[in-house]
């Protein structure tokens, strides 16, 4: 079968392409423009509704678009095509309905590198707590190219961020003269990871 276009091109041995659901961001990870969707209208595909131009349409996750994320998330390179035969729809109405699912932050179609093997070799998380409002702190932290994940969170901690560094110099300039400055925070301890035992990105294909 010829590869589809809209597809992303065979990446690195080192890296892995996934389809992701909103929240995490993989450590690593370096976006791609998701393919632009099918030139007219999309007549097999019931979950695609005619809209006002210029007006985006609302997100469409039913049943065959969570199918469509967890035929992504088995291989972020499958065809349109392939994806098409597995879930009933046609080429052009995977095509539309990835670049509607992309569009509206449902997915992220990504390659996921391995850390370790692009010199990231200390990754930590550290665990604050704010004096204040936690949202400034959080969006403070986002900014930093270092850090690939922040949440806010109940409990003990505030807010919880995710560092990748190439070695223990560049971790303590980031928790010490980054973090640790950032107006309302008042702790940052820091967990150094010493072995990664899972890291998977299905959870879309779960069942509610």
């Amino acid at each position: 079968m010829e590869q589809d276009p809209g597809t992303l091109v065979n990446a690195p041995k080192t890296t892995k392409s996934v389809a992701a659901c909103p929240g995490r961001r993989p450590p690593g990870h370096s976006e791609r423009p998701s393919p632009l969707p099918a030139e007219g209208p999309v007549g097999d595909d019931p979950g695609v509704q005619s809209q006002e131009p210029g007006r985006p349409a609302p997100p469409v996750v039913d049943d065959i678009s969570k199918q469509i994320i967890a035929q992504l998330q088995e291989d972020g390179r499958r065809a349109y095509a392939t994806i098409g035969k597995a879930v009933g729809l046609s080429e052009a109405a995977v095509r539309q309905r990835v670049q509607r699912l992309s569009d509206s932050g449902v997915i992220q179609i990504v390659a996921v590198s391995d850390p370790l093997q692009v010199g990231l070799l200390r990754q930590a998380m550290v665990a604050i707590t704010v004096d204040g409002p936690l949202e400034p702190v959080a969006d403070a932290l986002a900014e930093m190219d270092e850090i690939e994940y922040v949440v806010l969170c109940a409990g003990r901690f505030d807010v919880l961020c995710e560092v990748l560094c190439a070695d223990d110099e560049a971790l303590l300039n980031v928790i010490s003269n980054r973090i640790r400055t950032l107006p309302g925070v008042r702790t940052a301890e820091t967990l150094v990871y010493l072995k990664l035992r899972k890291q998977a990105y299905q959870w879309g294909m779960r069942r509610a």
